[in-house]
């Protein structure tokens, strides 16, 4: 809806008279947080602001069911929340996220909107309150404190369960792709960035793969923390002002729209006055963050050259890489992908200080919390999907990993059981000091017959047991 800002009408609230533009529908404690709260242009995400608008259009319909609500009014409700589910009001939704450490302001502002929004559909003026009370009705049964962090677990499970999930599924099936055609291409493997014994490229994309299977189940143990909610305890956990079954029919309703786990928790109290399962998810998302950015940084070093580095496979040419150097190109997913988990590994910091901040029945810093865990998420859903769509899918092997394995040094590791660890050392010495291969100090310095020389240095046959 377009939002008519010349003019302004005048609302009183607790603190006296506020002027509230016109043609907005929040209203005036909104207003006074838009004026309070002029720190960043940041605002909660889409993906919050749908649950936010979920959750009021559920409440309405539970509580006209258990006769707390004139269901006309309930229905006038459940039509503007969906509206802001939708993301048809956005435009109103106008507060920082850096504002009361509950989410009030948030939540008010909703409360505001949709109470207006729903005075204007059963043809009342903006600024009325009647017959729909923002608080009175829209917010019957509830308290920013509780619904607030349950908005939070809702969104990141929303999120998490229908796009990071399926991203990183994706990204584990293309590098386990990449595993299956390179696992005949023998390559020198390598330890504290020196040469180790032979490792097969495909051995190494396999082990990418399973940090991002790992990372799955690790998200979906987050998920089984962010399941629990608040809805029903209202201000401290105590459930004053609701009825019983308010938070277990809300809740329901959400499962249903959203096709998420959600459940009322069994302990109000530690439901609110921590963040906890937030913090728990974060610290998932900054692992499967770490293990992109390991992966991803693998990559950009087997594809360094394409004439002077290692060499080892080739990733798509996407954009010319320099503009001054013609020809140039870079691994440029890569490069975006180790940005994102260095953007998601800071959000979980701010995640970890903000967990740390809740004293008594209230954690007092969830709106950042929820900016930075909703961050997260939509940051590795991307970048985990681009990385297998424009970098993954495109690997290919080159001729360089195994041209250099017959130069190894480490390849004597597999002369240790028949001749010893002290004599395959010395080979690995001499060939090193004489700039000639282990296969050629090794025929000079032993008695070895050829059959067994070759039997022995097989490189292929060091990558595996034996």
């Amino acid at each position: 809806m377009a939002l008519r800002l010349a003019g302004s009408r005048q609302e009183v609230d607790f603190g006296g008279t506020v002027a509230v533009p016109d043609g907005a529908l929040w209203g005036a404690q909104t207003q006074r947080a838009i004026e309070t709260f002029t720190i960043s242009d940041l605002r909660l995400p889409r993906g919050y602001l749908r649950g936010l608008g979920s959750l009021k259009r559920a409440a309405a319909r539970v509580n006209a069911g258990l006769g707390l609500v004139d269901p006309a009014l309930a229905e006038a409700i459940a039509i503007a929340a969906g509206e802001v589910a939708d993301g048809l009001l956005d435009g109103h939704f106008r507060v920082d996220v850096f504002q009361t450490g509950s989410g009030t302001n948030t939540n008010m502002n909703a409360n505001e909107v949709i109470a207006n929004r729903a005075n204007q559909l059963l043809g009342a003026p903006l600024g009325a309150k009647h017959p729909v009370h923002p608080n009175d009705h829209v917010n019957r049964g509830q308290s920013s404190n509780d619904v607030t962090p349950t908005v939070v677990h809702l969104a990141a499970q929303t999120a998490i369960t229908h796009r990071l999930v399926p991203a990183f599924a994706h990204l584990a099936q293309s590098l386990r792709a990449v595993a299956r055609a390179t696992d005949g291409v023998v390559k020198t493997g390598r330890t504290h960035l020196q040469d180790a014994v032979p490792i097969r490229l495909g051995q190494e994309f396999l082990g990418h793969a399973g940090q991002v299977e790992r990372s799955l189940e690790r998200l979906r143990a987050a998920q089984r923390g962010l399941a629990e909610v608040a809805l029903g305890g209202t201000a401290v956990g105590t459930g004053l002002n609701t009825h019983p079954e308010f938070a277990g029919r809300v809740v329901a309703a959400l499962v249903e729209e959203f096709a998420v786990e959600l459940r009322e928790t069994g302990n109000h109290f530690q439901a609110q006055n921590n963040l906890d399962a937030v913090v728990f998810a974060s610290g998932a998302l900054r692992t499967a963050a770490v293990s992109l950015l390991k992966i991803a940084d693998d990559v950009r070093w087997m594809s360094s050259g394409p004439r002077t580095g290692l060499a080892e496979i080739e990733v798509p040419s996407l954009s010319m890489g320099s503009s001054i150097m013609p020809g140039k190109t870079n691994p440029i997913v890569a490069e975006a992908v180790c940005q994102v988990a260095a953007k998601v590994s800071g959000n979980d910091a701010a995640i970890a200080l903000a967990g740390g901040r809740g004293n008594f029945e209230l954690t007092v810093m969830t709106p950042v919390a929820a900016y930075c865990l909703l961050e997260s998420i939509e940051l590795l859903s991307g970048a985990a999907s681009v990385f297998a769509d424009r970098c993954v899918v495109g690997i290919r092997a080159t001729d360089a990993g195994p041209a250099a394995v017959e130069r190894s040094l480490m390849t004597a590791t597999a002369l240790a059981p028949r001749l010893g660890y002290d004599e395959a050392a010395a080979i690995a010495a001499e060939a090193r000091r004489s700039g000639r291969t282990i296969r050629e100090v090794a025929r000079e310095r032993t008695d070895l017959p050829e059959d067994e020389l070759r039997e022995l240095l097989d490189p292929r046959r060091m990558t595996a047991p034996h």
